[in-house]
Order: C-alpha cells, then sequence, then structure tokens
C-alpha cells in the first residue's frame, strides 16, 4: 500500500536522524575573554586573556578592534582601531587569533580606503581574496639587486640632477607649505603610461587636503594606477600609526609579483606624532625631544621594506619617497635625522626660493641622491655634472654680490648664465615634463643656447624648445632612453633644432645682458 510505504521510509528518516544526533559530540573550544579597565584617547587597557599575542587583533563590542600593543603581566595595552567614544569600562574583549592585515590585490587600484580596507570613496565594497599583515619583515639582503633603472618625476631639477632610482629611498623635506606633496604627486602623475604602480598614503592629513589631493589625481587620470590609503587628522592614532605599514604591504603585493611600485609616505611627521601620543598614553618612557626611544625603528622597519628584488625573484621594485616637515628650516631636529640616516638622499626645499617664486624650491647644494646617479640614463649624466657645477657658482657669486661689490665680465657672465638655468628648473605643479624635453631643455642650458635670451623672455622661449623636442624622431627618443652613451651625432641634432627655436628670441647678440642686482 501507498501509506505503508510513506510511513516505512519517514521511520527509515527519522532513525538517520536519531542515530546522526546520538553521534554527535559538540566540540569544546576554550574561548578567552577580556574586560575593559581603563579607555582613554585611542587606547585602552584590558584584563583577562592570559593567551594574547602582540600585534593580535581584539575584537570590542560594536564592531571596534584593536592591536595588543603593551603585554603586561596584569593588563594589555590596547591601541584602538576606529572611534571609541562609545567604549567603556567593563566591557567585553575577545581575541581574534591574527595579527592586523589589510587587503591586497588588483581590487584596490583606484580605489580610496583606510589602513584596515574600509572604503571611503562610496564605491562597492572590496571584493579581494588575499589579505597580507601590516607588519612584514624586509627582503633579505641577498635577495636584493642594484638600482638600475631611473624613476622618472618629470620635474626638471630632480630628473637632472637629483636623480631617483626605481627601489631607491628619497626623502622630501621643507617647512610646512613649502610644495613637499606637490613633488610627490607631480611624480605620481608622470609614472602614467610607464607600467608603474603607485600606492599614496595621507596619514593625518587635513580631509580639505587629501580631498584635493584625489581630485586632482582624479583629473588627470591618475588613479586608474594608484590606491590612496588616507587617515584623516580627527581619526583614531591607532590609523594612522598603522597607514604606512599597510601602504606599504599593499605595495609589496606588487613587487612580489614583479611590478615596479612607487609609494608616497604623506607625512612621517604626523606618523611619529600619531606613535608619541600612542606610547605616552600607554606609558612608554619618553626619549630625546619626548620622543620614545624606539621612534628610530618604527621609521627604519618601514623604509628597509623599499627595495629592488633579483630576478630569480621577480625583478620588482618598491620605491619610496617618505615626506617629513621641518621647523624654522631646523633639519638636524631628531625625526629629520633619523629619516635622512635611513633614507638613501634627500629633496630639500627652501622657504627662501619658495619666496623668491622659485618652484619648485628645491634648494640642490643640501639635495643628494646616493643611489639615482647610478640608474640615470646618460642623456642626463652628459649634461648634469656641468650643469650642477655652474648652478652652484651662480648661487655662491649671487650672494657674493649683495655687498656691491664690483665684478669682472667673467663673473656677470656666469651669474647670468645661473639666472638663465634658475629660470629653466622652474617648473608649475601638476605639469611633468618628459625626457625628450627635458634633454633637449638641458641641452640648449649647457650650450649656452638661453644665455642671448632676455629672462622675461625665459618662460616663452623654454617652452617653445620643449615644443620642438616633442617632434624629435621616434628613433632618437627611443636611443635616450636606453643608449649607454649620447652620441655626437644625437647632441648636435637636438642642439641644432633647440637653436632654431631660439632664434626669434635672440633680439640683439650684442645687446648687453643684464647687469647682477647689489
Amino acid at each position: 500500500m501507498p501509506g505503508d510505504s510513506l510511513a516505512s521510509a519517514l521511520a527509515q528518516r527519522l532513525d538517520t536522524i536519531a542515530q546522526a544526533r546520538e553521534a554527535f559530540a559538540p566540540p569544546l573550544a576554550p574561548k578567552e575573554t577580556g574586560t575593559v579597565t581603563h579607555v582613554a584617547a585611542g587606547v585602552a587597557r584590558v584584563s583577562g586573556l592570559p593567551g594574547v599575542a602582540f600585534e593580535e587583533v581584539l575584537a570590542f563590542p560594536g564592531g571596534l578592534t584593536g592591536i595588543a600593543f603593551n603585554v603586561d603581566e596584569d593588563e594589555i595595552g590596547v591601541v584602538l582601531l576606529g572611534d571609541y567614544w562609545p567604549l567603556r569600562a567593563g566591557d567585553r574583549v575577545t581575541r581574534l587569533g591574527h595579527v592586523v592585515d589589510v587587503p591586497v590585490g588588483e581590487a584596490l587600484i583606484g580605489r580610496l580606503i583606510d589602513p584596515t580596507g574600509r572604503v571611503l570613496d562610496g564605491g562597492p565594497p572590496l571584493l579581494s581574496d588575499a589579505r597580507l599583515p601590516v607588519e612584514r619583515p624586509a627582503a633579505h639582503i641577498m635577495d636584493r639587486a642594484p638600482v638600475t633603472v631611473p624613476l622618472q618625476t618629470g620635474i626638471k631639477v630632480i630628473d637632472a640632477l637629483i636623480p631617483i632610482g626605481r627601489g631607491q629611498r628619497e626623502l622630501i623635506l621643507g617647512d610646512r607649505q613649502s610644495g613637499k606633496t606637490a613633488i610627490a604627486v607631480d611624480t605620481i602623475l608622470n609614472q602614467r603610461g610607464k607600467n608603474v604602480l603607485c600606492v599614496y598614503c595621507a596619514i593625518g592629513q587635513r580631509a580639505a587636503g587629501v580631498a584635493k589631493v584625489i581630485a586632482m589625481l582624479r583629473e588627470h587620470e591618475a588613479m586608474a594606477y594608484t590606491v590612496a590609503v588616507v587617515t584623516e587628522g580627527n581619526d583614531a592614532p591607532g590609523l594612522s600609526y598603522i597607514a604606512p605599514y599597510a601602504a606599504t604591504s599593499i605595495a609589496e603585493h606588487f613587487m612580489a609579483q614583479g611590478r615596479d611600485v612607487l609609494v608616497v609616505y604623506d607625512d612621517l611627521t604626523h606618523h611619529a606624532r600619531a606613535y608619541r601620543e600612542l606610547s605616552l598614553l600607554l606609558r612608554r618612557p619618553p626619549g630625546r625631544e619626548a620622543f620614545p626611544g624606539d621612534i628610530f625603528y618604527i621609521h627604519s622597519r618601514l623604509l628597509e621594506r623599499a627595495t629592488h628584488l633579483r630576478d630569480d625573484l621577480g625583478g620588482g621594485s618598491l620605491t619610496a619617497l617618505p615626506i617629513i616637515e621641518t621647523e624654522a628650516q631646523d633639519i638636524s631636529a631628531y625625526i629629520p635625522t633619523n629619516l635622512i640616516s635611513i633614507t638613501d638622499g634627500q629633496i630639500y626645499l627652501s622657504p627662501t626660493l619658495f619666496e623668491l617664486g622659485v618652484l619648485p624650491a628645491v634648494d640642490v647644494g643640501m639635495s643628494v641622491s646616493r643611489v639615482g646617479g647610478k640608474a640615470q640614463r646618460a642623456a642626463y649624466r652628459a649634461v648634469a655634472g656641468d650643469l650642477k657645477l655652474a648652478y652652484a657658482q651662480f648661487e655662491e657669486l649671487e650672494s657674493f654680490t649683495r655687498f656691491g661689490a664690483r665684478l669682472d665680465e667673467d663673473t656677470v657672465r656666469m651669474i647670468d648664465h645661473g639666472r638663465r638655468i634658475r629660470a629653466c628648473l622652474k617648473q608649475p605643479d601638476g605639469a611633468p615634463i618628459p625626457m625628450p624635453a627635458q634633454i633637449a631643455v638641458l641641452l640648449a642650458l649647457s650650450d649656452g643656447l638661453f644665455d642671448a635670451v632676455p629672462l622675461s623672455d625665459m618662460p616663452t622661449a623654454e617652452a617653445a624648445v620643449r615644443a620642438v623636442a616633442v617632434a624629435l624622431p621616434d628613433a632618437l627618443c627611443a636611443r635616450l632612453d636606453a643608449a649607454d652613451t649620447l652620441s655626437d651625432a644625437d647632441r648636435a641634432e637636438i642642439v641644432g633644432r633647440a637653436r632654431e627655436a631660439l632664434a626669434g628670441f635672440v633680439k640683439d647678440a650684442a645687446e648687453p645682458t643684464e647687469a647682477p642686482t647689489p
């Protein structure tokens, strides 16, 4: 009968469920919980959790997380990673069993995120299938390769006189509002079409300043190859502390795939201040200038991760441009000297030059690149040495003329030549210049073609030379980018085209040049 068969099948199913229920043994896993004993600005103290590890992520009520920073015998000092105002003493804390990490991968390109991976641009959530710890050991010495490929910034004074190589760490420092971020942003803009991914890390910046940078990147379509990791000034100090490490982990993921990556830390002054705030709240002992004694270590372990890997490891590179703010031009302060000793050179921006309208306000005499010269293209090396010497001599003579001394004709000629070098090295923000155009301008400078051009006409004359460089043959441009040396024929062709472009600006070769101003 159909009814009997249905009852039999139902009985069999019930017997199976009963057997499975009897055989089920729920696993017993110990779960540690702690209690918040104290809450301060950005930190908390927690009791319990005897098995917690250093830098392990802890979960608080309301989705708030924190990092176990001080693992003491009686309590744990926790750095909070979010809005801590709802947190109260007595709240429960649980372990998550992993260190703080960040999502990585192609899905991040073009996005604006915070150091924990939370989306800030209003777009869809990230769909990343991989995460990396924000704190990772740097590549071993034997895994590194020499820096041999230049990273073109598009800024004439840097590419010619203070070159940067892929895998280098070049510090940008100067007083407030002297153009530090502008140099970094121009470098990002110049990477378009050069197969270099960029990571812009804003650390504790004003929201308006960050919005301006992101708007410029979008305007120039640079977000197509850029990841922005952002913390604002009103964010928890813990987020500002982990921001540069998270940005570096994102960059290292691409470097491990054999790609070239540029990371901008804007700026490490706020990073140092956030770490000092957290350390003093957690009662870590202060050191020189009230900074904790390990402030050098937090920056060295960050910047040591920038490198160029060997070819058998993919050949990828990570170039770091840390930014630091000085006070009253004091580069001998604690944090600037730390970073100068860690990095492979520095670009110093002078407030004096900035006030004179020399932009970018790079002080060539106080700036240096300890690595990039090895990677600089031969076309730059053919002109950069003489140009830097002539510019340095001009700066010395210009300061000497302030005393009203009588000068001979050779000295006047050197001063006039130096003024034209300074005029040619000026460059507006957001307008990086391609390498062939830079080479044409620098060759015209070194051959003295601009010396007969009035100073008032220098911007127009320089633009004319750059316009001529756009029409250079593709084969010549390829040789400039790859040749070991600049051939005489190529040099003569570029100089000849530049001389033709400047012919209309030389009104009278016999006309005396402008006399130095006492």
